[in-house]
């Protein structure tokens, strides 16, 4: 199609389903083009309209982009307008499929890239551009046309003083032309070519492209920046592509891979894919372990005779170097009975445990893959001395001596294999040098016939400091008590009245044993069973003593932080004149409740009110009990909220669960609804807003974590060595002014940018140089900095200052 003006009606049947297709989807489809389009009055459309479009997606055939574009060729708009929107909200797909295989607009694939050489040396500059079949080439050097230089590739070869200068290439079809960008031709003036470079550019040499610097192998810590190199000797100039686990990494293209404050996501297996028009290569794999700040057994010495604090620990006398604890609920199983006191179990046991400073992670709900990364990260926050406790409310089952928990998505004949292995993660604690290891574990204890396996686990270190209290004794259930819309299990119910108390671990279990046989509900049908080796009088109360290297505790912190990040709170400014807050609480880890609510209203705004819509794909959002006037009504039963708001101030409330499922970074959009006091019609403003990654999912425990055959796999082979760690983190994080928890942005200011011509405004079909004279003169490259993606890694860890937040 020649002409621009043309409507979209003139596109065929099979090009409208294919962009139609195109735009079937939440993150970028037709919904976003419908606000595009909206900015021309009679592509306005109306609720009805955009409803009908929505169902579309309930026909067997039925396509919403598809419906939009019908309603778009029924009012007339062309094909210029079309593309318009599209880039506004930057759909490359459909961009790219418009202009190439529809308008048959051109579009430069691969620039060409300033190049600097010996002289004498051979030098190529590459274009390519795809559009209408008929595409030819015209290099010029500034606004001369270069001889014989027609194609894709103009090659130099060899370069002299005279060839030095400007270069640009032109791509027309027919009376369509496209310019690609400036690029210059220097000469190097050393004392030789570098070795190789003689060689040659062409595809049949195996010297066209050396890797010269291999990236190394890293050992880091939490907070630390990972720095990675991947240096190239190539003609024409090499690209690079940033690999970790075998996955492309977002924008790092550069030759340094430079990552500042890095977390255990960041771990992995790092590869750099180098390649120019002719050749690839790849860098050696190497691998970039992060943990908390575990020491090698080296830096452990025993310590001499005399020393002060050589004698043995007296009882009474013990203390921590930390407290962490791991908090697991599962209750909504997909093929199995559902529970309902595993909520108000973890809520009540992470209340307490946090009065006697423990670091504690609370999750609700989680998959097989989730659990076993959420016991990984569990890992990397236990060190030499640390109280480590791991509670567990679900199903579950033992069998010949091995106990198993049951994540919520183990088939309905479920073996070992679906399941999480107690003694696995109590062999992995005690690797952990740990001080001391407790499991509580709130399920069934009964055989599972579908599972005749035996495994068998590694044998257990001596280290006299591990306590196992099970809910019930073996081949017996565990219970529930329902109270109203919350239940508790039965042995959590006599755990909390006791759990406080500055006893030894095992005493308290006793005393909870007792407390259960004198029930009557419980007598003959549900008995605690306590088994353990603690030889020392180690008790959850006692104090936390900060090990000599403030290192380790302050990356400890740090881990820990990063689980539990909570939104600030923001307002919004709307154009109509009105201003909503929204506001963040956490109910568990992975469980987050939003509010919002009418600060400021004009005096002819009648009413309005703000409801939260359109999240982010991953988190659950159950939509029948969302924007809630109360936390009840929104299934937070739990979280009390009313001495952080008037209650004469209207709010509602939105519960977002599942938080571990995020990918990316959480967004939604801000519907604001209101009426004129002269108006019947009720109006609707809309802001997207982005709030980064919240809470636990930061750690991204949806992706499968390497697997343990040592503990050196967890420990750190090196340290930083800085007298303080956490002042060096501080020093290093970005103003708070400036925090990456994405700020609010109305649905229209994508799109203040004009659009750019695809071709130059010069009616002379002659390239016009812009290129900065600066550039040409400078004698150094121009300094690159790579910097990470900041909707990956999220700084600051800044916590709000909100009641019952996590």
């Amino acid at each position: 199609m020649e002409d621009k003006n043309l409507g979209v009606e003139t596109l065929s049947e099979a090009e409208l389903n294919k962009l139609g297709y195109m735009l079937d989807n939440l993150e970028c489809g037709w919904k976003q083009l419908a606000k595009a389009v909206a900015e021309q009055p009679q592509f306005c459309y109306s609720d009805k309209e955009l409803t009908d479009c929505s169902l579309k997606v309930l026909s067997p055939h039925g396509s919403p982009g598809r419906y939009l574009l019908a309603l778009l060729a029924d009012r007339g708009c062309t094909l210029a307008f079309l593309l318009q929107c599209l880039k506004k909200i930057e759909h490359r797909e459909a961009v790219g499929f418009l202009t190439t295989h529809v308008m048959g607009q051109i579009d430069i694939t691969l620039q060409p890239q300033s190049q600097r050489a010996p002289e004498g040396s051979p030098v190529v500059l590459s274009c390519k551009a795809v559009g209408p079949v008929e595409l030819t080439y015209q290099w010029f050097k500034g606004k001369d046309e270069v001889p014989g230089g027609n194609g894709q590739e103009l090659v130099l070869n060899p370069v002299s003083v005279a060839q030095q200068g400007s270069y640009i290439c032109r791509v027309s079809s027919g009376d369509k032309y496209v310019f690609s960008k400036w690029v210059h031709v220097r000469l190097v003036r050393s004392g030789g070519a570098s070795a190789g470079s003689s060689s040659g550019y062409f595809p049949s040499s195996a010297s066209g492209l050396y890797i010269i610097q291999q990236p190394r192998p890293q050992a880091l810590m939490e907070g630390d920046t990972l720095y990675l190199e991947c240096t190239a000797q190539a003609n024409p100039p090499s690209q690079f592509q940033w690999y970790l686990n075998k996955q492309p990494i977002p924008d790092c293209t550069r030759s340094v891979l430079k990552i500042p404050c890095i977390t255990t996501a960041d771990r992995g297996i790092y590869s750099c894919k180098v390649y120019n028009l002719y050749h690839e290569a790849w860098s050696d794999q190497v691998q970039v372990n992060i943990g908390p700040g575990s020491f090698s057994d080296i830096s452990w010495e025993a310590p001499k005779v005399g020393a002060s604090n050589a004698g043995p620990r007296q009882m009474g006398d013990c203390c921590a170097t930390d407290k962490v604890a791991l908090l697991i609920g599962n209750m909504n199983y997909l093929h199995h009975r559902q529970l309902r006191a595993p909520m108000a179990d973890v809520h009540e046991l992470t209340n307490l445990l946090r009065q006697l400073d423990f670091k504690v992670v609370s999750l609700l709900d989680l998959n097989w893959q989730e659990m076993h990364s959420a016991v990984t990260e569990f890992l990397l926050l236990l060190d030499r001395g640390v109280y480590g406790l791991l509670y567990f409310a679900g199903h579950g089952y033992e069998n010949y001596g091995n106990s198993f928990m049951v994540p919520i998505d183990a088939p309905a004949s479920y073996t070992f294999k679906h399941c999480l292995w107690v003694q696995d993660v109590l062999q992995r604690m005690q690797e952990r040098q740990t001080g001391l290891n407790v499991f509580l574990l709130d399920m069934c204890r009964k055989r599972n016939p579908n599972d005749e396996s035996i495994p068998q686990p590694d044998p257990l270190r001596v280290t006299a400091n591990i306590v196992f209290g099970y809910a019930t004794c073996v081949d017996a259930e565990a219970f529930e008590v329902n109270k109203d819309d919350l239940s508790n299990g039965i042995f959590m119910s006599f755990l909390t009245k006791r759990l406080m108390e500055p006893e030894k671990v095992t005493v308290i279990l006793d005393k909870v044993a007792e407390d259960m046989g004198r029930c009557e509900i419980t007598r003959g049908r549900q008995a605690l069973e306590l088994r353990s080796n603690l030889s020392e009088r180690r008790a959850l109360t006692d104090s936390i003593q900060a090990p000599a290297c403030q290192v380790t505790a302050s990356t400890r912190n740090l881990q820990w932080a990063i689980a539990h990040v909570i939104p600030e709170s923001r307002c919004l400014q709307f154009e109509c004149g009105v201003k909503v807050q929204l506001g963040f609480a956490a109910e568990f880890s992975n469980i987050m409740i939003i509010y919002s609510r009418i600060l400021e209203t004009p005096k002819d705004i009648v009413s309005c009110y703000a409801q939260l819509s359109d999240f982010t794909e991953g988190p659950e959002v159950d939509l029948k009990h969302s924007n809630q006037e109360s936390l009840r009504e929104a299934c937070s039963l739990l979280l009390s909220m009313d001495d952080l708001l008037p209650l004469e101030q209207p709010r509602l409330f939105t519960r977002i669960s599942a938080l571990q499922r995020l990918k990316k970074e959480l967004s939604f959009t801000v519907c604001l609804h209101y009426k004129y006091t002269n108006l019947d019609e009720e109006l609707l403003e809309e802001q997207r807003v982005s709030v980064g990654k919240p809470l636990v999912s930061k750690l991204n425990l949806h992706e499968p974590r390497l697997s343990h055959t040592s503990s050196s796999d967890l420990q750190m082979s090196s340290l930083m060595e800085s007298s303080s760690f956490s002042e060096s983190f501080r020093a290093n994080l970005p103003d708070l002014s400036s925090s990456s928890f994405g700020s609010a942005s109305t649905s229209w200011s994508f799109y203040q940018g004009t659009l750019e011509s695809p071709t130059f405004s010069s009616l002379k079909n002659e390239p016009e140089e812009t290129i900065c004279p600066e550039f040409l003169e400078s004698e150094e490259p121009t300094a690159i900095k790579s910097l990470p993606s900041a909707s990956s890694r999220e700084l600051p860890f800044k916590f709000s200052n909100l009641p019952n937040s996590l």
